[in-house]
């Protein structure tokens, strides 16, 4: 998701007995760490590296947290999810190389022994034709890999796009259908399209395209996303985010988000055949409220969890218990012992009902 040119869980493992818990607690976090009030976040993304006791959370580099300037992407880590290491850069965008911004919506995906990061990176000065008054430039997802999940990581193929450069795209991410092909799932920018797409394109072994994106369906088509009116007088639909998630079921679900009512909106899709040409039909959305761009992960603990910025305005970090439904996913409750976030997305608590079926009002 852009910046708006438009901007304790796996610690506390029950034991029975007492010398056993002690000796699976992780250290004491030093008095240093960072708790995610603190923290500068965006689109952000959880690995969860169980053999070492670590969760790594990647975003954009921000200077004034790692104190170093270069367009890039930075990552906390943490055993606990609550307290958080001060963040290092773990990939810098190459002198000369043909991006001036973004490092936008990075994820790091395991591929064939090693680790790949997922980024979007743009320039202004690099401009594509455009079909109307709005000006188009080159935005797109690159590939760089690392040994480890904590990187560091090298740029792949010197920041080639992986969909066709003449796309404005966005928010790449890496599925790997039944079969063990890869693919990557993208959002093609409304900058470009007015009505932003899902589209995926089928990939070779080295991560490369190996053909032509396919649509996978359309912002306009979910029931509750609204148009975004703009200067030029268009109308245009955002997508963004998109993460795919296989329930305990076998059921093929979709995370991505766009605006709404109440603002940016974590939405949810589902595929009708399980496959990911779909079709794909719009489930009630997830989080509402100003909340989205989110990912699923699994705790140390077993438990299903989802972490999103909330708020968009100012993309502090916010974690939830999730529920695997089978034929979807449900949010459980809130987080808060974690992110200690102070602006609710679910304000009705247990056993109160919304006011006049409004999820958003209590």
């Amino acid at each position: 998701m852009r910046y708006r040119t438009l901007s304790a869980i796996a610690g506390i493992l029950l034991a029975a007995a007492p010398v056993a818990l002690a000796a699976q607690q992780p250290p004491a976090p030093a008095a240093d760490m960072l708790l995610m009030p603190q923290m500068r976040l965006h689109d952000p993304w959880i690995v969860a590296d169980k053999a070492a006791g670590t969760y790594h959370l990647f975003t954009r580099n921000d200077a004034r947290m790692t104190g170093d300037a270069r367009l890039g992407i930075m990552a906390y880590t943490s055993r606990d999810l609550k307290h958080w290491t001060t963040p290092t850069l773990v990939f810098a965008w190459p002198k000369g190389g043909w991006a001036t911004d973004g490092a936008w919506a990075p994820e790091v995906h395991p591929w064939r022994g090693k680790w790949y990061l997922f980024a979007t990176f743009h320039n202004e000065k690099l401009p594509l034709p455009s079909r109307g008054a709005r000006p188009l430039h080159r935005r797109s997802t690159v590939l760089a890999v690392a040994d480890r999940p904590g990187g560091p990581f090298t740029l792949v193929r010197g920041g080639e796009s992986v969909a066709p450069a003449a796309q404005m795209t966005l928010d790449g991410s890496l599925y790997v259908d039944p079969a063990g092909k890869p693919w990557m799932v993208y959002a093609h920018e409304w900058v470009q399209t007015d009505i932003g797409t899902i589209e995926a394109v089928p990939l070779n072994d080295d991560l490369s395209a190996a053909g032509s994106p396919r649509v996978l369906f359309r912002a306009n088509e979910a029931p509750w996303a609204l148009a975004q009116p703009q200067a030029d007088g268009t109308n245009i639909y955002v997508t963004d985010g998109p993460e795919l998630f296989r329930t305990r079921t076998g059921t093929l679900l979709m995370l991505w988000s766009s605006y709404g009512k109440g603002g940016y909106i974590q939405g949810i899709a589902r595929s009708k055949t399980g496959d990911l040409a779909g079709g794909w039909e719009h489930l009630p959305p997830l989080v509402r409220r100003d909340s989205g761009h989110g990912m699923v992960f699994r705790a140390f603990d077993g438990r299903l969890m989802m972490i999103l910025h909330r708020p968009f305005t100012r993309a502090l970090g916010k974690l939830y218990e999730l529920r695997d439904e089978g034929d979807t996913v449900s949010v459980v409750r809130e987080a808060t012992e974690l992110d200690l976030e102070a602006y609710p997305t679910h304000p009705c608590g247990p056993g109160k009902r919304p006011a006049g079926g409004d999820p958003d009002e209590c």
